[in-house]
């Protein structure tokens, strides 16, 4: 079986991560793969030994270019099916492309971000499954008319093994800037406003009027890094956060960090979320989109409605002042993350879609 991946996320986190590691377990499974990505992205590279690469120009996600480059690919390569991974425009041009070469197509969904009822009829049209990585994505699908029978629920997946390391605490703190008293509580999120950092930021004086030795670090990039900044300093508290930025080595970081806080207010799932759990780092979350599938309320963290800025500091403050407490979360998660979020299930569950369609 020969499948045409397409994914044009620049950074290898995330849906980009999730592609690869199917695809190599695609490889492994007989099946041929081909990958059409952006330029210079990062999944590129890492993709060579098994998928044959083409790398295609894009100016913005709605390019009309990338039609013409998928229409030459696809007739190039001759799939048996096509493969969306990918928002980003390719969601509208590959299932286009694909229908245009009479190849069917399947596309995943990553993402809960609600859109216009028409508009995701007529973009999910020439798909004939659609796979959703949560149940809250599938819901948000079903509101907006996509007929249940095309809807396929097959959740992301994290290689826990990395992840399973000692804390270097001295490089840790040395490469941060901390002193040895400090406790770290991290958001891995890109800085954009679904993904509720000003929540943390406003629970802070309250958590370090508890818990003084907490530092916050913030790894992500995104437009909103000067307006959480200008809040850090509004609240007096430029010296307690860290902006990072994007960081590709967070199978070292995770396992130094007190806990994880992801205060969505929308999450498709949060592979971020699965990636602290495999380090059996506590979470304190919200209960938005697919987070309730990843953690279990007082079993392997802790989940507050979106904008609830007292219940994550109360939260915070829980498993600060009490590490056996946050110990045994964390441990939670990491078994769950075995049992429910492993490669081989996400690979067997997107083979069985495939046969499904074919």
């Amino acid at each position: 079986m020969h499948i045409l991946h397409i994914e044009t996320g620049r950074n290898l986190y995330g849906g980009p991560l999730q592609v690869l590691y199917l695809m190599k377990g695609l490889a492994k499974a007989g099946c041929s793969n081909s990958l059409v990505c952006a330029r210079e992205s990062a999944i590129a590279a890492r993709s060579n030994p098994f998928s044959t690469v083409h790398q295609v120009s894009m100016q913005g996600d709605m390019d009309p270019r990338i039609l013409i480059s998928l229409l030459r690919i696809i007739k190039k390569e001759r799939p048996h099916l096509v493969h969306v991974h990918s928002r980003r425009g390719a969601d509208l041009w590959g299932g286009l492309a694909a229908k245009m070469c009479g190849t069917k197509a399947v596309i995943t969904r990553r993402v809960d971000n609600p859109e216009a009822p028409f508009l995701a009829r007529m973009k999910y049209n020439p798909y004939t499954r659609i796979i959703t990585i949560s149940e809250g994505i599938r819901r948000v699908l079903l509101a907006e008319g996509i007929p249940r029978q095309k809807l396929v629920y097959v959740p992301s997946a994290v290689d826990p093994t990395p992840y399973q390391r000692p804390c270097e605490r001295e490089w840790f703190l040395k490469e941060f800037g901390l002193d040895s008293a400090k406790k770290a509580v991290a958001v891995i999120a890109q800085l954009i406003p679904r993904k509720g950092h000003r929540y943390l930021i406003n629970a802070a004086p309250r958590i370090l009027t508890v818990c003084p030795e907490t530092h916050f670090l913030f790894f992500g990039q995104g437009p909103l890094e000067k307006d959480l900044k200008w809040l850090c300093k509004k609240l007096g508290l430029t010296g307690n956060f860290s902006f990072e930025g994007f960081r590709a080595d967070l199978e070292r970081i995770l396992p130094c960090l007190s806990l994880v806080v992801h205060p969505a207010t929308m999450e498709g799932l949060g592979v971020a979320l699965l990636e602290a759990s495999a380090a059996g780092i506590p979470i304190v979350a919200t209960n938005a989109g697919g987070i309730p599938e990843i953690v279990r309320n007082g079993e392997n963290g802790y989940l507050l409605e979106p904008g609830d800025t007292d219940g994550i500091a109360d939260a915070v403050i829980s498993l600060l002042a009490d590490p056996g407490k946050a110990a045994a979360i964390g441990q939670a998660g990491r078994e769950r993350v075995f049992s429910h979020f492993s490669i081989e299930n996400m690979v067997k569950g997107n083979l069985a879609v495939y046969h499904q369609v074919l």
